[in-house]
């Protein structure tokens, strides 16, 4: 069970919006390229923000989930899907997962180690969802530690830090078992694209 099954119904409640969108003649190659310099750019701001500033990541990372969902559905449910829409979409969600991450660094009580494993894994995980695709599959998406399950933990942190709560242990002990089961997701997929 990851937190990517509920897709459907957040879908569903986006479909309204996605109409708009194409009426308006916006590309979903447009929705991906700019979800993924807004999340370059949040990602720069929040690094050299004060810490109070960081209450905006989990608003910020569902408002790209939104924008995410929309670039997909304009894709396939409105017949724009292109070959170069596909690279986007996976190397940018990969670029704006790092910026984004990567903003956490500015913190002493945060293991920068950990941290690097995260981001580098994460991207890992990625990579072997797609690597599926060689053997003939479909996309994984497997978790326990998805790209949604990666935005809850991270917002998660981040309200902490907000709020003031710098505790070395609480932070690096999740980003620990954020480590751990990001080797563990990576181990799903491959497992499911060998059966």
């Amino acid at each position: 069970m990851t937190i990517y099954d509920l897709k459907p119904a957040f879908q569903n409640l986006l479909r309204p919006v996605v109409r708009f969108v194409h009426s308006l003649g916006i590309t979903p190659n447009q929705v991906t390229l700019f979800t993924c310099c807004l999340s370059i750019a949040f990602g720069v701001w929040l690094f050299f923000s004060p810490v109070s500033h960081f209450a905006f990541f989990p608003v910020f990372l569902f408002v790209r989930m939104a924008l995410n969902a929309i670039d997909g559905m304009l894709a396939k449910e409105h017949n724009m899907k292109t070959p170069v829409g596909a690279i986007y979409n996976e190397v940018t969600d990969v670029v704006s997962d790092g910026f984004l991450y990567y903003a956490f660094i500015r913190f002493t009580f945060i293991s920068s180690e950990l941290l690097y494993f995260a981001i580098f894994f994460s991207a890992v995980t990625e990579i072997t969802g797609l690597a599926v695709l060689l053997n003939g599959k479909q996309r994984q998406y497997a978790g326990p530690m998805g790209k949604s399950d990666r935005a809850f933990v991270f917002s998660i942190l981040a309200i902490c830090i907000a709020a003031g709560i710098e505790k070395p242990f609480f932070t690096n002990g999740v980003l620990f078992l954020v480590c751990l089961l990001l080797i563990v997701t990576v181990v799903n997929r491959a497992k499911k694209s060998l059966r």
